[in-house]
């Protein structure tokens, strides 16, 4: 098969069906789809998946963010009446503006399940103990992570409230197998116990999950954290609040996401066509949530960059998720991405921290960085950003502690807006 268009389409009956199952609970009650719907003469059910492609638009954030606006506190894209609903989580707010997204126990229940697909090919089962060294915020995942592993007869602790140094004690004391956080808090902590004088060599953990930032199928970012936490292996996988749990890396094909078809339709579209793309080729990652009922998204556009292709007749995205569409700046003509400069700062060990600078109040943007490193490795560095990405980049060395860590999801980016 060469053309994403078809998608998977060896299970076409079987999706078809799921999709026309979601949609027949969804159109009659969901005021937000019923409105959508009802706007472009969408009034049956698709008859084919290129039907369903055709004739059903998508969905996009900006359309959710307004409704949640126009319908406060939670929009409008709800199946159910509030009172059916048992949780409320909300999107960190990295790319716009935060919302706020309702389940109900079904649909809860069906994404724990998918979480347990992320841990199982992960090789995680009874007998593991399990660190979550985060505090449980309003954010979907560690909730669902935490439920999931309990589910699969894991012991599970949270590390809400602790200092990074305490996590590492805790850790370290309690045997703990299996650990979950962003790759940036990975490194972070193996930084934090280089500084304390604590051997990770004595740690038993052998599987590092990872999310939240696309460097956890970056092969520099991966064997950093490998080499940081000895005898650890990194799992890499990803989702959203708006979708939950998407995707799993499986030991037998690592660096790659490997889609959770029982929970999703997936189509990858060229973001300005809005054409499938081509087997091999990348493309904006378009999902549909089979599952999620209660607050569901059709044909939504996620804004991530993915290069999707067949493996035993699932769908796999190569190199895991690329980047953001929106995440991209241009800078004297060349189309920078964060994921392609974290992937060159991660490749060199003796890099600690950094931070991006764009500033765009001159006529031309111009984009410089920081990093905690010696001011050979600095020049070392901006060498390899050259070559890598075709573009000069001043990088200037600063002491080691003095940008900022990140227990969440990274923001290295700084913007200098333009003059008005």
């Amino acid at each position: 098969m060469s053309d994403t268009g078809k998608q998977a389409d060896n299970a076409a009956p079987a999706a078809l069906g799921l999709i026309c199952g979601l949609l027949d609970r969804v159109l009659p009650t969901n005021p937000f789809y019923g409105r959508k719907y009802a706007s472009v003469g969408c009034a049956s059910l698709p008859a084919s998946l290129d039907d369903f492609r055709t004739r059903f638009p998508l969905t996009t954030k900006a359309e959710l963010v307004a409704d949640q606006a126009a319908f406060p506190p939670y929009g409008s894209n709800l199946t159910y009446p509030v009172g059916a609903y048992t949780r409320c989580h909300q999107t960190s707010g990295t790319h716009g503006a935060p919302m706020r997204w309702l389940d109900t126990p079904e649909s809860w229940s069906a994404m724990t399940d998918a979480w347990v697909e992320v841990l199982k090919q992960a090789g995680v089962g009874p007998g593991d103990r399990a660190f979550f060294p985060f505090s449980f915020g309003p954010f979907l995942g560690f909730w669902l992570a935490f439920e999931a592993a309990q589910r699969l007869g894991v012991l599970s602790v949270s590390g809400g409230g602790m200092s990074s140094v305490l996590r590492l004690r805790v850790l370290i004391e309690q045997g703990f197998t299996v650990m979950c956080c962003t790759p940036t808090y990975a490194l972070h902590l193996a930084e934090a116990a280089r500084v304390e004088g604590l051997d990770l060599s004595r740690s038993r953990v052998r599987r590092i999950i990872v999310a939240g930032e696309p460097g956890g199928s970056q092969a520099s970012v991966r064997s950093r954290i490998e080499a940081a936490w000895p005898g650890a292996q990194v799992f890499d996988h990803h989702g959203m609040t708006e979708t939950g749990p998407v995707t799993y890396e499986s030991a037998d094909l690592p660096g790659n996401l490997v889609l959770i078809d029982s929970q999703f339709f997936a189509e990858v579209v060229n973001p300005e066509t809005l054409e499938p793309v081509p087997e091999g080729t990348r493309g904006e990652l378009v999902l549909t949530t089979l599952k999620r009922v209660g607050s569901p998204l059709i044909r939504y556009r996620t804004g991530d960059w993915v290069c999707p292709r067949q493996w035993r007749g699932r769908w796999v995205f190569e190199g895991g998720i690329l980047g953001r569409v929106d995440d991209m700046v241009v800078v004297r003509g060349v189309n920078l991405y964060p994921s392609a400069v974290e992937a060159v700062v991660r490749s060199m060990d003796s890099v600690g921290e950094y931070r991006v600078t764009v500033d765009q109040t001159g006529d031309l943007a111009g984009v410089s960085m920081e990093a905690e490193a010696s001011e050979q490795v600095c020049q070392n560095l901006a060498d390899r950003l050259h070559e890598a990405l075709s573009l000069r980049m001043v990088v200037t060395a600063v002491p080691t502690g003095s940008l900022p860590r990140f227990e969440m999801k990274a923001r290295r980016w700084l913007f200098l807006p333009a003059r008005s």
